[in-house]
């Protein structure tokens, strides 16, 4: 039956395998496919780069050529301009003088096609513009249809804007004159005006659309040579249109679908292939993609298609920045690239077929030799280790790997005896010396020890030994030593050929050293490969040494658990589970924050694998000293509160005394007394009764504070008496019969007081009394806490006159003794060294920054950081617990309002309370643990400043 599930196993391995010549021949077609995807890759990497430099460089190609027609455009027209700046048409006043200076001004609109207007504009606002009409041109509905020519003016001269219209055929003679009062065009206004007035050569604007006629087009501008009426400044102007730009774009396309066009510094289009509209989103992307990059190529998507963009900067204007943007549709532009890339890939196809078939021969003829190799090994799979393996192939690697696992087999079948050893030795002393044996007879040796190192003695001490004639002991030893130091002390105190292993643990700590005797075979030479294989064996013995060490000491820590957890049962509280649980939880996560934190007391604070355990296990353990708390102390609810609430007796008192005035009543009228006085008297003592018991039980409650005045009146009351008629020694304890030993039983009936302090009431320490002053020699803590007079006072007036809250001094200092019980119990346990602080960590979240704190009285300084976090945790779970039978949970804004106050009294961290509230620590705490009633919204800028 056991053999069933090996043989399920070693099935389904063999159909997980995988032929060796199907192998070869997958790896090398597999690494012929990837070479020839990443050679195509590179290549359509390579075509496409270079089809992008081309269209970039035909780009910057076509910047030329329009910077060239730009010029080309303009060189004419300023020439015109310069000469037309002396005319007499500048010192002309009206329009009538003006009109004889049209020849002129028709002479150079006739210098080319693109001039469509000449005019003048003076500084008092006048204008003069001669416009060249063409048929059908739009915009002038009103022209005649001979008309070729119209001239629009201006003039201010009357102290009024008259704009008039005339139209002249192509001989001058005027056909037709329209007053225009709607036509209020001021040339003061505008920027060919305003360049010329103000540099006196000649200007050219950025293209835009004519005022006039809406066609795109340049201004060039020049100020007359002579004042104007009135000595006004004169501008002559001549615009150019450059319509004729499209035209020139579209024969410059490098692709059908190709998009040019001229925009300016605004990406407001100026001329443009025809499928170019005014707001062509491409060209806007492509103009976008590339304005960062100026130059280059950029690509993008648009309208579900592939762009690649381009932008050049023209230098023909130089004063107004304008560029081309071109954008070639992807796949026309790498139309070429992609068919070359398709016969490139039908090559490698076909290549990568005869490779794999070349390869399955080649897997063939390099198989036959390794199945018989796994023939052999498959019988060391089965354990045979004695198995020889051997090989006849003429394949070298084939053969030299059937030489390596013959020498795998004979090794294997040495280290059995090792691992034999090192898995089943139980004494540390046995396991040492059948080590020992193994080395020697694996190394064929005889000789040789193996030494402990003690730490308190600072010496290697010999634990096993095989007649070697080494010394039983070598001190002083430096563990920090490395081990090549350590190596040469040792030979320098030891003869003969011996080799050394250091023995370290897992942490790197000396644990022993190794040393062996090498005097027979070829060994005795001391190889680097002998240290070496010396090294590695001794490595696992080490670990083996250190496994068995840990192990113990494990085993003992855990039998220390026990045993507290079984002296803790019988004083166990109900309330502390849920303290215990939840302050290591919030402890942990104020503890991340911190090393989280690099600000402050906390820059470059961090906590090892082994301090965060300790911190994690002292949290835990942080208050398991009040196991030994009594409950009717720790839960203690009222003032007059043991194991049960006094405050019954109290009340059976009082009506005795109530009974009392009944009776007094009815003996005052059995003796005559008027009926309406004695019971006046009576109501008047029950009401007082009544009165005086409602107040102790008021007292009885506890508080924030009881008045001076209210303390008097408890000890006035304890001055009233009452009639015992019954043994107060019957029934008692044994206990109870010691304390009252020393006392005569008073003869009944007896008189007593309604409230007393008796001396029965207090509790001696005896045996009992803890170490906690600093002059006790039991005292090995160093706690220093102010101790009472006695372990308990339960007098009655002692309890109700308690100031602040429930508990008495001897009370309080039950319960503040827990942290006393906390670290003696911790202390006791036998903790290896990585744990040796978790009776430290766990007994000092009492203390306070001041030094006011309990029960070492500590200051801030003398506390690490892990210590204060611990204090911050655990005041924050008291404030908002709910699970207190005396107090309710506070919300969050009363808790840290509180803690607030303890950093300003030096009672807690204010930089850990401060990085508790920033990191919102208390907010995820609260999430998981508070009420929904708790959770009320905080300000955290109100406690970052506490202190």
């Amino acid at each position: 039956m056991p053999s069933e599930p090996s043989h399920k196993s070693l099935r389904a391995r063999q159909k997980a395998q995988v032929s060796l010549a199907l192998l070869i021949a997958s790896a090398i077609t597999l690494g012929m496919l990837v070479l020839a995807l990443v050679l195509i890759g590179q290549s359509f990497r390579g075509m496409e780069n270079a089809k992008v430099t081309a269209a970039g460089a035909a780009a910057r190609q076509l910047a030329v050529s329009v910077d060239d027609r730009l010029h080309a455009i303009t060189a004419p027209p300023a020439t015109a301009l310069a000469v037309l700046s002396h005319d007499p048409l500048t010192r002309m006043r009206s329009r009538d003088e003006r009109q004889s200076r049209l020849s002129v001004l028709a002479d150079v609109l006739s210098s080319g096609d693109i001039v469509s207007a000449v005019y003048a504009g003076w500084g008092t606002g006048d204008f003069f513009l001669l416009r060249k009409l063409r048929p059908g041109m739009a915009g002038f509905p009103d022209a005649p249809a001979e008309a070729r020519y119209l001239l629009q003016s201006i003039d201010r001269s009357s102290g009024t804007s008259e704009g008039k219209w005339t139209y002249y055929d192509a001989s001058l003679s005027p056909l037709i004159t329209l007053d225009k009062p709607a036509y209020r065009f001021d040339p003061r206004s505008r920027g060919w005006f305003t360049r010329a007035v103000n540099s006196g050569r000649t200007e050219l604007t950025e293209p835009y659309r004519f005022f006039t006629t809406g066609e795109t087009g340049l201004t060039l501008s020049r100020r007359g040579d002579a004042a104007g009426p009135g000595g006004a400044t004169s501008v002559f102007g001549i615009d150019v249109t450059v319509n004729d730009l499209d035209q020139q774009l579209r024969q410059l396309r490098q692709t059908p679908g190709t998009r040019i066009a001229i925009v300016n510094a605004d990406g407001q289009r100026l001329a443009g292939t025809g499928e170019v509209g005014p707001t062509d989103p491409v060209l806007t992307r492509a103009l976008t993609r590339t304005i960062a990059v100026q130059g280059k190529p950029a690509r993008f998507t648009e309208d579900g298609r592939d762009w690649y963009g381009f932008r050049e900067s023209l230098s023909a204007l130089a004063a107004t920045p304008m560029s081309v943007a071109v954008a070639i549709p992807s796949d026309e532009l790498l139309a070429d690239v992609w068919r070359a890339l398709a016969r490139q890939t039908v090559i490698a196809g076909a290549l990568a077929l005869l490779l794999l078939v070349l390869g399955w021969v080649l897997g063939r003829r390099v198989g036959r030799p390794l199945e018989q190799l796994t023939e052999q090994v498959g019988r060391l799979s089965r354990f045979r280790f004695d198995t020889p393996v051997r090989s006849d192939s003429h394949i070298r690697e084939a053969r030299q790997l059937s030489v390596a696992l013959d020498d795998m087999a004979r090794t294997i079948h040495s280290f059995q005896g090792i691992a034999s050893v090192l898995n089943r030795g139980q004494d540390l002393n046995q396991l040492l010396k059948d080590i020992l044996t193994q080395l020697t007879r694996i190394l064929g040796q005889k000789r040789g020890g193996i030494y402990l190192f003690e730490r308190a003695e600072r010496t290697l001490r010999l634990a096993a030994d095989s007649h070697s004639g080494l010394p039983p002991t070598i001190t002083p030893i430096d563990p920090a030593l490395n081990d090549h130091d350590l190596i040469q002390q040792l030979r320098s105190t030891i003869t003969g050929h011996p080799v050394f292993a250091i023995l370290r643990n897992r942490r790197h700590k000396l644990v022993g050293v190794l040393a062996i005797e090498m005097e027979l075979g070829e060994h005795t030479q001391l190889s680097d490969d002998l240290i070496h294989f010396v090294d590695e064996i001794a490595g696992s013995a080490a670990v083996a040494i250190e496994t068995r060490e840990l192990i113990e000491s494990q085993q003992a820590l855990l039998d220390g658990i026990i045993r507290l957890v079984a002296n803790a049962i019988d004083a166990k509280s109900p309330y502390t589970g849920g303290h215990c649980e939840r302050v290591p939880l919030l402890a942990q996560m104020i503890l991340e924050e911190a090393e989280a934190s690099k600000d402050g007391v906390f820059a470059g604070f961090g906590l090892s694998d082994e301090e965060r355990a300790e911190f994690q296990l002292a949290a835990w353990l942080h208050d398991c000293g009040k196991i030994t708390s009594p409950e009717y102390v720790v839960d203690k609810s009222v003032k007059l509160e043991t194991l049960h609430n006094r405050i019954h007796e109290i009340r059976t008192r009082f009506e005795v005394l109530h009974r009392d005035a009944q009776i007094r009543y009815l003996e005052a009228r059995l003796a005559g007394e008027d009926d309406a006085t004695a019971t006046a008297r009576r109501q008047a003592e029950e009401a007082r009764l009544q009165e005086d018991f409602a107040f102790v039980a008021r007292a009885n409650q506890g508080g924030e504070f009881m008045s001076e005045a209210d303390q008097a009146r408890v000890r006035a009351l304890g001055e009233i008496t009452w009639q015992r008629h019954f043994s107060d020694r019957l029934g008692l304890s044994g206990d109870e019969q010691g304390r009252l030993q020393d006392r005569p039983e008073p003869a009944l009936p007896a008189t007593e007081p309604l409230l007393a302090d008796r001396p029965e009431h207090l509790r001696p320490w005896g045996e009992h009394r803890p170490p906690v002053t600093r002059d006790d020699p039991r005292n090995r803590w160093g706690f220093d806490m102010p101790l009472p007079e006695y372990a308990y006072n339960h007098g009655e007036i002692h309890n109700l006159t308690i100031a602040r809250g429930t508990l008495t001094p001897e009370e309080r200092f039950k319960i503040n003794e827990h942290i006393v019980q906390t670290i003696c119990m911790l202390d006791a346990l036998p903790l290896p060294d990585r744990l040796a602080n978790v009776p430290r960590l766990a007994g000092t979240h009492h203390e306070r920054m001041d030094g006011k704190g309990y029960p070492c009285g500590l200051t801030g300084g003398e506390m690490s950081l892990p210590e204060r976090i611990m204090a911050v945790a655990d005041v924050f779970e008291a404030l908002t617990a709910v699970d207190r039978p005396y107090k309710r949970g506070k919300t969050l804004n009363e808790a840290l309002d509180i803690m607030a106050g303890m950093v300003r009294d030096g009672h807690i961290d204010g930089d850990v309370f401060r990085l508790f509230v920033r990191s919102g620590v208390y907010r995820r705490y609260a999430e998981r643990f508070l009420g929904p009633g708790q959770q009320d919204p905080v300000d955290d800028a109100l406690f970052m400043n506490p202190g």
